[in-house]
């Protein structure tokens, strides 16, 4: 797996996440909608934390800068 998303991708990804788990928390979102939100935000966090995004595979995109 080569890494493919950049330090602001990941970022954005994480404030989404953190921002689903506490919409669930305090009740704003629930039933169906919460729940796939929560699936996203899952899938946010583990593509965060390996820096890698499948989807950006296809198109050949990638968000980290050049090394």
């Amino acid at each position: 797996m080569k890494k493919n998303m950049g330090i602001i991708d990941i970022t954005i990804r994480l404030v989404i996440a953190a921002l689903v788990i506490v919409l669930y928390f305090t009740h704003v979102i629930s039933g169906t909608l919460a729940i796939i939100l929560l699936i996203f935000a899952g899938i946010f966090i583990v593509t965060s934390f390996f820096s890698f995004c499948p989807l950006y595979l296809p198109f050949g995109i990638s968000t980290r800068k050049k090394e």
